[in-house]
């Protein structure tokens, strides 16, 4: 999975942008090393943060002394840093503002309350899934999602359902650059297998994804539209011992689809 906006020169967003000149630079430098930090990585050096990054050790520190001035970098023993707690001020501030989490959340928690399982949206930011609107009821999985967590998007449903919705030359694109790692022994770790289950759901309009993210979860997801554009999923999850492929489809795919029309419906 990627862990950070600009992993050295690799991610070309950021580089392609170094000869626009309204392009900040040390902006970009500062966000890839806040995003250097994740969930198995959440204390750094300095010099294991410019090997994630590309960026070199001296622009590290620079970056890594200002963010710690402003709150946004904890270090605690002079050599690992990790992030402060101002961060969540960033996450605040999207999930108040936008309209997407704002509309998404009342109609998760009120379908969540109706299958009761846990309910989300989330959209693509690069090749990952990002979750931005969550109503929780169980943990389904060894890692408890919350809003701001990452998932890759080929073997999990809202990220197959969002990549089915790409346009062909941006989906081709990102069938070149994606490494398929096997999750489980069910995961598609297959170009051409994922090709064709990409067009099933795009003909379809769900996505059911069984145990391919982690054994012992499988979910299904529907796009959500502002307009005729899809913009997000919305999907449900449960346990496999407990719900059938077949009963998903009958018993969570109906409730769901209307759940993600009224948000849609919200957003034209």
């Amino acid at each position: 999975m990627r862990e950070g906006i600009l992993e050295g020169e690799k991610v070309g967003a950021a580089a392609d942008l170094k000869s626009d000149p309204d392009f900040m630079t040390s902006l970009a430098r500062g966000l890839s090393v806040m995003q250097a930090f994740t969930r198995t990585s959440p204390r750094l050096s300095s010099a294991q943060i410019s090997m994630k990054t590309g960026l070199s050790r001296a622009a590290v520190r620079r970056c890594l002394y200002t963010l710690n001035q402003l709150g946004f970098v904890e270090v605690a023993d002079g050599k690992y840093f990790s992030l402060g707690a101002r961060v969540l001020t960033l996450s605040h501030a999207y999930t108040s503002s936008s309209s997407l989490p704002k509309a998404a959340q009342p109609i998760l928690e009120k379908l969540s309350g109706v299958l009761y399982e846990s309910c989300s949206v989330a959209t693509l930011d690069n090749d990952d899934l990002l979750y931005v609107a969550r109503a929780h009821v169980s943990r389904i999985m060894t890692v408890d999602l919350v809003i701001g967590s990452r998932l890759p998007a080929y073997c999990t449903s809202m990220g197959r359902v969002l990549l089915a919705h790409l346009p062909e030359g941006e989906l081709e694109d990102y069938l070149r650059r994606v490494t398929l790692q096997r999750h489980t022994s069910r995961t598609i770790v297959s170009v051409s297998k994922l090709r064709k289950v990409l067009e099933d759901v795009e003909r379809s309009g769900y996505a059911i994804v069984d145990q391919e993210l982690e054994d012992g979860l499988r979910s299904v997801a529907v796009p959500v539209k502002a307009g005729d554009i899809v913009v997000a999923a919305m999907n449900v999850g449960t346990q496999a011992q407990r719900m059938p492929v077949e009963e998903i489809e009958s018993r969570f795919l109906p409730h769901l689809l209307s759940a993600a029309q009224q948000l849609s419906q919200s957003l034209r």
